[in-house]
């Protein structure tokens, strides 16, 4: 009929479901971060002009949204929400009015050169053309087309999962895209910035996820699920890295790494070999005077472990930042730097925008991803991908586990390499690692016994984690998985620290959480802490390991895992603290896989 049909609702997709479903062939939608504007029905999209002839969904912010408003205002446009996206549909009308013979697209073209900031819009519009286009648009957010049936059937997404379900072929845009979507026609791509139209020059690719990965397979909660995947992702995570040499006559079988993705000649470009004057992305770290490691939120925990085993099995100095700051401080960069960016999603925004001034100043740039094809993969000169799957849950759970894999591979292949390890102790971690999935399933046996520990603490307001050396960027993360999903204040600190402050909180009423296995080279001190918390009441939990009885006086609660070698602490200490954090949330009626004002993906500033 070529008019648009509006249904929309604040809260969850599951709203819609008691209203008359919308029957047609094209259509756009979207589930929104509340950015500008609470969360209400005016506010959630698609966004529509007055008269109903233009209608947008929209992924990122407007940072200049404000000032055009104003000029829309000012020329008689009224609006009816309090969001940005509402500005850029109405820019378009602008356009439409201005130019009534142009193609559609142009229109987009012209009003998207207003836009600063993030965005990945999809527009569909009202009339006869509206029947047969869709126009989508990215810089800065994920998107992607996939390609149906025949090549008559297609789909822009920003993220696979999406669409793994109607197709597994996909074409990636990248920054200043224009895509334009004709029924009956394959997509033509042209950009932003340059006019010209270039029909299928893009390549598809085949997505390597399944519907079942993204389904939860008889648990409760994606979350849980993901915990409990941690001992087959680790084995995807080291399968073909981590293998053992044939042995010859006479010889054991020794342990080696293998790392394509900084080790083949293949993956660097030619003019980033002779500029740096090397043929693998390996060669550069061997050589590398510093490592620099930008990340966010759980990947930056993953980057603080990497730089304890990077700096003590390589020998190599590293710096890990928050991609947040690293990226607004104008950062001292060389050529003989290397940058690492880690992400789950390959799509963080600060991470990304962190990778492009690296690149900008001739460090090479590897990234450490989950997301095969994701904007992370394709913009850094080499990298790893983590195979760890699909990652549902909001809370990172599996793909924090594979991003330490990963790094310890890592830091023992660079230390091989500069000869900065021994052979006894590379084959001793090597053989280690090769168990820790074994091991990890011994800890999630005893979910239930920590579920029955946990229902203590929930109605707790503030908990406190404590660790040194590698468990302290664990108890950074224990105290990050509390927060996202129960809402309870948590916080994590170095355990010598706490009497700089953090001592002052502690009562009856104030868990903490302390990382404590009796492996760990300062384990006297860490009791010297439990024994410090104990004098003042606090409500003592305990990560320690079997056989150790050292906390059964002081400690409320005291959970014993089976250890490994102490460069591995952090992969099992981990798994009880993601145990306590999802059991502690449930109890509490919390909704794991969603908590309130989180994102996946965070994709904007």
């Amino acid at each position: 009929s070529g008019k648009l049909l509006l249904l929309k609702k604040a809260g969850k997709v599951s709203n819609l479901e008691s209203s008359e479903p919308l029957k047609g062939t094209l259509g756009i939608a979207h589930t929104r971060w509340a950015t500008h504007g609470g969360p209400s029905d005016a506010n959630a999209h698609p966004h529509l002009t007055a008269d109903r002839a233009i209608a947008v969904v929209h992924n990122g912010i407007m940072t200049n949204y404000d000032v055009v408003k104003r000029q829309l205002q000012e020329s008689g446009v009224q609006f009816s929400s309090d969001t940005d996206t509402e500005v850029i549909v109405n820019l378009v009308q602008r356009e439409r009015n201005a130019h009534p013979e142009d193609p559609v697209e142009d229109c987009v073209v012209r009003a998207m050169q207003y836009v600063q900031g993030t965005f990945g819009v999809v527009f569909t519009f009202a009339g006869p053309e509206g029947d047969n286009i869709l126009v989508g648009c990215r810089r800065g957010s994920p998107m992607i087309v996939g390609v149906g049936e025949g090549d008559s059937e297609f789909i822009i997404a920003s993220d696979a999962s999406a669409i793994v379900e109607h197709t597994k072929e996909v074409i990636y845009l990248e920054d200043d895209d224009v895509v334009v979507l004709r029924r009956g026609q394959k997509p033509t791509i042209s950009s932003l910035t340059k006019c010209s139209s270039h029909p299928g020059d893009r390549p598809t690719f085949q997505i390597q996820v399944e519907l079942e990965e993204i389904e939860k397979g008889g648990y409760e909660d994606f979350m849980l699920k993901e915990i409990h995947d941690q001992p087959n992702s680790l084995r995807n995570c080291m399968r073909g890295r981590l293998y053992k040499k044939p042995a010859m006559d006479g010889e054991v079988a020794e342990y080696d790494i293998r790392l394509g993705g900084i080790q083949d000649q293949h993956v660097l470009q030619d003019e980033v070999k002779r500029r740096l004057d090397v043929q693998t992305a390996m060669g550069a770290l061997s050589r590398a005077r510093r490592i620099l490691i930008v990340a966010c939120g759980t990947s930056w925990h993953a980057g603080l472990i990497g730089e304890y085993l990077i700096e003590k099995h390589a020998r190599v100095p590293v710096e890990v930042e928050y991609a947040s700051e690293f990226r607004y401080r104008d950062p001292i960069i060389s050529d003989s730097d290397v940058v690492i960016g880690i992400s789950q999603s390959g799509e963080t925004a600060d991470t990304l925008e962190a990778i492009k001034i690296a690149r900008s100043r001739g460090a090479l740039t590897l990234g450490i991803v989950n997301v095969v094809g994701s904007t992370m993969g394709r913009v850094t000169d080499a990298g790893i991908y983590l195979h760890a799957g699909p990652e549902i849950g909001v809370a990172s759970t599996k793909a924090f586990s594979a991003q330490v894999i990963v790094l310890t591979m890592l830091a023992l292949l660079i230390g091989k390499q500069r000869d900065s390890i021994s052979s006894a102790d590379f084959q001793a971690i090597c053989a280690a690692l090769d168990d820790v999935p074994n091991k990890v399933a011994q800890v999630l046996e005893q979910s239930a016994e920590i579920r029955e520990k946990s229902r203590y603490y929930r109605l707790a307001q503030n908990c406190l984690f404590l660790g040194r050396g590698l468990n302290f960027p664990v108890a950074l993360e224990g105290a990050l998985k509390l927060k996202e999903i129960s809402y309870i204040h948590a916080e994590g600190y170095p355990a010598a620290e706490m009497k700089h402050g953090p001592i002052a909180l502690i009562d009856r009423f104030m868990p903490v959480v302390i990382v404590a296995p009796s492996t760990d080279p300062q384990y006297d001190k860490v009791k010297s802490n439990v024994e410090e918390v104990h004098a003042r009441k606090g409500a003592l939990i305990v990560i320690t390991d079997v056989g150790n009885h050292d906390f059964d006086r002081l400690a409320e609660v005291v959970v014993r895992i089976e250890l490994t070698h102490t460069a591995l602490d952090p992969l099992l200490t981990v798994v009880p603290l993601q145990l306590l954090s999802y059991h502690i949330a449930k109890d509490r009626g919390c909704n794991v896989d969603q908590p309130r004002n989180l994102a996946k993906s965070v994709t904007v500033e």
